[in-house]
């Protein structure tokens, strides 16, 4: 089963920077999108970027708060997403997850997989 393990949070002023790192393990076949979600208190889940594979290059999306100051970026061959996060504001604030889709290797073949990590906390406060 695909683990997905998260590291980078913390606490960080208003202004500053933090780098969030996921990586993916476990039986894996491939792995076709990478990103992250977050959720604040008292709100929904939201995707704040993503990056898909294949095709001619990979693509990225970004949540509208987002752009210009996040940036993901994948290491396709160890199975990795990192989230570069500059300028953080308050609304930042909130518990990111990394979440990756693919296949797995499976007695039958491959076959999709889903996963979700337990997410990391990223506080933004002076």
């Amino acid at each position: 089963q695909v683990h997905l393990a998260e590291s980078g949070g913390g606490l960080v002023q208003p202004g500053g920077s933090l780098t969030l790192s996921c990586v993916a393990s476990g039986g894996i076949f491939s792995v076709s999108a990478m990103g992250w979600h977050r959720q604040a208190p008292g709100k929904q889940r939201e995707l704040v970027a993503g990056i898909v594979t294949g095709g001619p290059g990979p693509r990225t999306t970004y949540a509208d708060s987002v752009k210009g100051r996040f940036t993901i970026s994948r290491d396709h061959a160890k199975n990795t997403a990192t989230l570069q996060m500059n300028n953080l504001k308050p609304e930042d604030t909130a518990v990111y997850y990394c979440y990756s889709e693919g296949h797995e290797v499976a007695p039958e073949g491959p076959r999709e997989f889903e996963s979700t990590g337990q997410g990391t906390q990223v506080t933004v406060s002076a």
